[in-house]
């Protein structure tokens, strides 16, 4: 596979935008009735595009790493729905207090609400001339699965695993810089293997000495909400694998470790080659 593929699909950001062009308030934004609107009709976009690919997998398992490091070596956007809710939530707007007591009590924001982040999202990388992306954090429900299946065609579901004593741990040692918003992780892990299980090692990921005396954690980052994302995700997530698995879409990808030992193994299950990483080790 090349650094950039080229498939021939739809825009998807024109249905998002258009077809939730309603939802412009908060009101609108909690109306459950909201999406059940007739759509638009779609704009078939005859120009070739980028890859469009879907990283799923629980709560803490490194979505945002992986899809992160593709991002760079694919040259398409990584549009994390997390995120945008965090940005959402530090902002002035009339949604952060309510996204905040969501977020706080590790219940899921609603599709709508993800649908409208996500829309202004698109339209913004759209304005500035971006093609394809790498989603993460969406789809999370069998709802959202089907509303993005309509508004175009997803290339490769990416499902990564692991067992759930490691993405425990992983939450419970995730920082974040509070001056640059570097994601680290002071968690070491180290699991024998047991009862047929694989044992599991992980170094934790450390922050450059200048944001060390900086670190902060997560609001939700307790463990009794990390356990219940946990839950909420195994319970919602079966439907969406389900769903891509029936139309051939999914690749379940089992993390061996940490990057070091994942990374490599993601590349060859994707049968993409870092160049930037060989050479790094060969200098």
């Amino acid at each position: 596979m090349n650094r950039l593929v080229k498939v021939k699909g739809l825009s998807p950001s024109l249905f998002l935008i258009r077809g939730f062009a309603a939802l412009n308030s908060e009101n609108d934004l909690l109306a459950p009735s909201s999406l059940s609107r007739k759509p638009l009709p779609l704009r078939r976009d005859p120009e070739n595009r980028n890859i469009q690919w879907v990283f799923l997998g629980c709560p803490g398992v490194g979505k945002g790493t992986y899809a992160g490091r593709l991002s760079q070596l694919l040259g398409v956007p990584h549009i994390a729905t997390g995120d945008l809710v965090r940005e959402e939530l530090n902002s002035s707007g009339p949604l952060a207090e309510q996204l905040k007591e969501i977020v706080n009590q590790g219940k899921l924001v609603s599709d709508e609400i993800i649908i409208n982040l996500l829309s202004k999202r698109l339209e913004i990388g759209e304005s500035k001339g971006e093609v394809g992306f790498i989603l993460d954090g969406f789809p999370r429900t069998i709802r959202q699965a089907e509303i993005l299946e309509g508004v175009t065609d997803i290339d490769l579901v990416v499902n990564l695993k692991l067992r759930e004593d490691v993405l425990l741990e992983k939450c419970l040692g995730r920082r974040i810089c509070s001056q640059c918003g570097g994601n680290y992780n002071v968690a070491a892990i180290e699991i024998k293997s047991e009862n047929g299980k694989p044992g599991v090692c992980m170094a934790p990921l450390l922050p450059p000495p200048h944001c060390a005396s900086k670190l902060i954690t997560r609001s939700d980052d307790t463990e009794e909400v990390v356990k219940e994302r946990l839950r909420i995700y195994n319970e919602t997530s079966q439907p969406v694998e389900e769903f891509y698995r029936s139309r051939g879409k999914l690749l379940e990808f089992d993390l061996p470790g940490g990057i070091p030992e994942s990374w490599p193994k993601l590349l060859q299950a994707l049968n993409l080659d870092d160049h930037d990483d060989k050479q790094t080790a060969a200098a």
